[in-house]
């Protein structure tokens, strides 16, 4: 390895003015959850162990844990992204059933699907719940459900946005920027959080009845 793509490598993985932002944003980001969070156990325990366990019972634990498990892997096929984008790597150098000739663009696109699919399986499972009776007026735990797990989607969401303007952008340059780069490595941090605040949700609102 040469001193210039040693260099170019550390200005890439070295702390910058927009990563920086974007941790302070996402700290008050986390604030936001917190909130969240602390109105789901306050109604949890206004309403009382008895009311909160028939309010659960009707939730599909297994195929909620499908979707977790697959928004937790669309993480790590993130970071695979990473790697790519901090070797600036754009697309990949072989066939497309070889994995470790994949670039970030390919890694990206596949954590776009994986993400994708969990937005698709909360839209299902809302609509089953809204067939069981469960809607945001019905009772108190429909409320804090949906305005919880709604808030997440929405932020999953905005990743997938974010993702969607790194691969346009990427597809449309001519060449795999540092900037370009430093930008896939700040969506990283992001759906990062959203994923960690998903398993926290997660464990609170399917686990924890």
């Amino acid at each position: 390895m040469t001193s210039t793509s040693v260099s170019a490598h550390h200005k890439i993985t070295r702390p910058n003015l927009v990563a920086v932002g974007t941790i302070v944003w996402l700290s008050s980001e986390l604030m936001f959850f917190a909130a969240l969070f602390a109105m789901y156990f306050t109604t949890r325990a206004v309403q009382g162990p008895k009311i909160w366990l028939e309010s659960t019972g009707i939730l599909n634990v297994h195929f909620a844990a499908i979707n977790t498990t697959v928004l937790v892997l669309s993480s790590v096929t993130c970071q695979f992204g990473v790697f790519a984008a901090e070797r600036y790597q754009a697309r990949r150098t072989g066939s497309i059933f070889n994995f470790k000739s994949w670039g970030m663009r390919e890694w990206f696109a596949l954590t776009f699907l994986m993400g994708g699919f969990f937005i698709a399986g909360q839209i299902y499972e809302y609509a089953s719940l809204v067939t069981e009776g469960l809607t945001l007026s019905s009772a108190a735990y429909g409320s804090v459900f949906y305005i919880a797990t709604g808030f997440h989607g929405l932020h999953v969401t905005g990743g997938l946005i974010a993702f969607l303007i790194v691969l346009v952008r990427v597809s449309k340059a001519r060449r795999f920027t540092q900037g370009q780069a430093t930008t896939a490595i700040v969506v990283s941090y992001y759906w990062h959080f959203v994923d960690v605040v998903w398993i926290a949700l997660f464990s609170a609102i399917y686990l924890i009845k």
